[in-house]
């Protein structure tokens, strides 16, 4: 009597089988423990282990043959189960398949024998397996913990801030060996110019069981200083205790130098733009100034020709220089009023942008005898820091302005503006006729520190600033191109 005999009736009888197998407390402890859904088990696997071994049984597959068991065994290694819980799990099935036999009053020693066969030549294959691929995960895993060592900066302190454990690339950046960390309080990198507030904060936050993450400047242990981006996380017990804290840092050291660097470039283009301004409020006084002087001179001018000053002759001296104080006088507020940092974007049309820009020029435009030519195709509204897209507007004008006074070939002189919607940005346009850049340097006009000035007056940071406006602080475009008759300055701003 063999198995082949009773093929059809296991084939018939699944469910019932089933039902033993998954009846096994210590089975269905597995499947809790490890939140292995059961209805899913059924489904996707076990239906297909019973019809391999009836397989099996028929002789139509060989033992170690089964797909559905290889998936079934990547499943169980996914969910962490071990090789002693797996062999309960085939176990399991033998003696489902044995208490069927005895159901059906089979109780002879050849079926039993077969049943056992088949499971033991099965089982030692299916172990074969598992264990392999645990091995391989652990070798993975073991890779993976070389290069987190090697590469990313981590440190475990206990719940006093003292060093447990530390990685490779936490000892690289910070220059210290392990044993020189190990058992040290981890203020031992820290950098004294780190303000006190910022690890009350990081302490108060992690005491209280939460994340902290921040920017911390450190330092080496040659005292040089470096800046991470921390992310730091209590570990607790199985009673909810925090235990220590785990740290993993990302190294922002370029980072934060280039943002110094930034910062320098910023301050430079500053002081330069004030330079600019009192030029021009230079300029935009000495009309005035040349008027009060002229109308001063005119008072004794008056008295050794008449013999006397009439009231009404004093009066309209008085009035006349009165009105050019109060213009000097608005000049001064206009220019404060630039200086005032913006703390919130506004809105304003292009052209109250232009005229706001054009304001500060007008007296030094005439002066230089520069035909000014607005094109108003749509004023579109947009949302920007006034003051510092204005500092744009002065700066591309007055570049153009210089370049074309410094030309100085009998050319009448002119700068078109031209202000229109494209798409979803508002674009203003600033355009002079000085003939245009050169091809080999047009791209190298918005670097820092690149002037094409031939007085050696220039900064080389205009441009270069008036870029970072419009595309960082406004989310915009700054372009240069040549037309026929000069350069050309885009600006883009987009339109919310």
């Amino acid at each position: 009597m063999t198995l082949i005999n009773y093929a059809n009736q296991l084939k018939q009888n699944k469910k019932t089988i089933i039902k033993y197998w998954l009846s096994s407390s210590r089975i269905n402890t597995i499947l809790e423990n490890h939140k292995l859904d059961k209805k899913m088990f059924i489904t996707l696997y076990a239906n297909g282990v019973i019809d391999y071994y009836i397989d099996v049984i028929n002789n139509q597959k060989k033992i170690g043959e089964c797909p559905v068991i290889d998936e079934l065994l990547d499943y169980l290694k996914v969910n962490n189960i071990t090789s002693d819980e797996l062999f309960i799990l085939c176990s399991g099935f033998k003696n489902a398949l044995i208490r069927y036999f005895y159901d059906l009053k089979i109780n002879s020693y050849e079926t039993e024998a077969e049943i056992s066969f088949i499971f033991e030549e099965n089982f030692a294959g299916v172990l074969s397996k598992y264990s392999k691929s645990v091995k391989d995960v652990e070798t993975k895993l073991s890779k993976s913990v070389a290069i987190a060592n090697k590469y990313i900066i981590m440190s475990k302190t206990n719940k006093k801030g003292i060093i447990t454990e530390v990685s490779d690339a936490f000892c690289d950046i910070s220059g210290f060996t392990r044993e020189e960390l190990i058992g040290k309080p981890h203020n031992i990198v820290r950098h004294p110019d780190t303000k006190p507030y910022i690890f009350e904060n990081l302490w108060s936050t992690i005491l209280n069981g939460k994340i902290w993450q921040g920017e911390i400047k450190n330092q080496k242990k040659n005292k040089e200083a470096y800046w991470v981006y921390a992310t730091i996380e209590p570990s607790f017990n199985e009673k909810g205790e925090i235990t220590g804290f785990y740290a993993i840092r990302q190294d922002i050291t370029s980072k934060k130098e280039v943002e110094e660097q930034q910062n320098i470039l910023v301050e430079q283009s500053k002081s330069a733009a004030m330079g600019e301004m009192i030029s021009m409020i230079a300029h935009q006084w000495r009309q005035p100034l040349q008027a009060v002087s002229i109308l001063i001179q005119k008072l004794p001018l008056m008295k050794m020709i008449e013999g006397e000053i009439s009231d009404e002759i004093l009066n309209q001296v008085v009035d006349d220089i009165g009105t050019q104080l109060e213009y000097m006088s608005k000049t001064i507020d206009d220019f404060r009023d630039f200086f005032k940092p913006d703390k919130e974007k506004e809105e304003i049309t292009l052209s109250k942008l232009i005229e706001k820009a054009i304001d500060f020029l007008t007296y030094m435009l005439k002066v230089d005898t520069i035909k000014l030519n607005k094109q108003a195709i749509d004023n579109c509204v947009v949302k920007v820091h006034i003051n510092e897209v204005v500092q744009v507007l002065i700066n591309i004008i007055k570049n153009a302005r210089d370049v074309m006074v410094e030309k100085n070939d009998g050319t009448k002189r002119e700068l078109n503006i031209k202000y229109y919607k494209n798409d979803a940005f508002a674009v203003i346009e600033i355009e002079d006729n000085a003939g245009g850049i050169p091809e080999n340097i047009i791209n190298r006009v918005f670097e820092p520190y690149f002037s094409t000035k031939t007085n050696k007056n220039g900064t080389g940071l205009g441009l270069y600033m008036s870029r970072t406006i419009i595309e960082q602080h406004s989310c915009g475009r700054l372009s240069v191109s040549n037309s026929d008759k000069g350069a050309v300055f885009k600006i883009e701003l987009p339109i919310n």
